[in-house]
């Protein structure tokens, strides 16, 4: 059943995900206001339609942007599983504190519904993949234990103050938008712009892992149903495709194959802490939500290709990555710019 929702306020906004799931609401009618404070969004995403504002979420005024909405969705984020192990002050800040700072600031300006949008991470190697909502979450790294933390922050105080709450797990998100720029995220983005500068991809350990990826316009209609209807209240999802998994040296193989290039990966020593076989279940998201994917990987692949090339192919920027640990476990793919 959906309630009267009107305004719907997304942090996180000029993001890749927040942006898109802006657009499908604006296209459904409802009112928009968003959040981002810029330092790997992009302005260019953000529709005109949407009230925007540049604001920290760490910011202890963010209570007086959220007056009136009915829905707040928390897509903020600084999604840094691999370098959480070497910045996990930042992580934690980012992450586990401003998560605090936006559901304390719904709750306490009347908001109805607060959806959060966690991470694969928060399943770390508690049970084999595929991962399923109901099995034990594990974190082995900072980014993990504080998406996992805000989660369980979010139902407590749901519980406590008597609001609504859902919590989506979308993983490995790709498609058009998604930041390609940066070196410590978003893996076939950052082979894309690497081959399109004509440098082989590099791949840390031996490329096995093995991975399933959502094209992100096969999630965001999903995402909103659960943001918009009373049914799932209390409900942790997964959104993504459980199936057509791929190890990390076969995605390189085909974006070569869409982009033409001639692949010889550079291999580097494996991150600490990545997990290896790392899937999620789908069964419930099918059963409650009526979730399919619709779009094969090599299309959703080659739609961000494309995207990345008409945007044109750039340099990769280190100022997001701020390591607090260097030793030798650290990558040198960040410490001396690889990348």
């Amino acid at each position: 059943m959906y309630r009267l929702i009107n305004r719907i306020m997304i942090t996180g906004i000029a993001g890749f995900l927040g942006s898109h799931l802006s657009d499908f609401f604006l296209m459904k009618g409802y009112e928009v206001i968003g959040i981002d404070d810029l330092s790997t969004g992009n302005m260019d995403n953000v529709s005109p339609l949407v009230e925007f504002h540049k604001w920290d979420i760490n910011s202890q005024s963010l209570k007086n942007l959220m007056s009136g909405c009915d829905v707040v969705v928390h897509c903020a984020a600084a999604a840094y599983e691999g370098v959480s192990v070497f910045s996990p002050s930042f992580i934690s800040k980012n992450i586990y504190a401003g998560s605090a700072n936006v559901f304390s600031a719904a709750i306490h300006s009347g908001v109805k519904r607060i959806v959060n949008t966690s991470s694969m991470a928060r399943f770390g190697n508690g049970h084999p993949a595929p991962f399923r909502e109901t099995g034990t979450c594990n974190p082995v790294d900072p980014y993990g234990l504080a998406k996992y933390s805000a989660d369980k922050l979010l139902t407590m105080l749901a519980e406590i103050h008597g609001i609504q709450y859902s919590i989506a797990v979308p993983h490995n998100i790709y498609g058009p938008r998604q930041l390609y720029t940066d070196p410590g995220r978003n893996v076939a983005a950052i082979m894309t712009n690497r081959m399109l500068q004509g440098k082989q991809p590099i791949i840390y350990g031996d490329g096995t892992q093995v991975r399933c990826f959502s094209y992100v316009h096969d999630v965001v209609p999903f995402l909103a149903k659960m943001c918009l209807d009373d049914a799932y209240n209390g409900q942790t999802i997964n959104l993504g495709p459980d199936r057509g998994e791929v190890t990390i040296n076969e995605l390189a193989e085909i974006l070569a194959d869409i982009i033409g290039f001639r692949l010889d990966p550079i291999y580097m020593p494996g991150r600490p802490q990545e997990v290896k076989h790392a899937i999620c279940s789908s069964d419930l998201a099918r059963k409650i939500l009526g979730f399919k994917e619709s779009t094969d990987l090599r299309d959703g692949l080659t739609q961000m290709v494309n995207y990345i090339q008409k945007k044109g192919p750039k340099p990769f920027s280190y100022g997001h990555i701020n390591l607090e640990i260097i030793n030798n476990r650290t990558p040198k793919t960040w410490t001396d710019k690889l990348i």
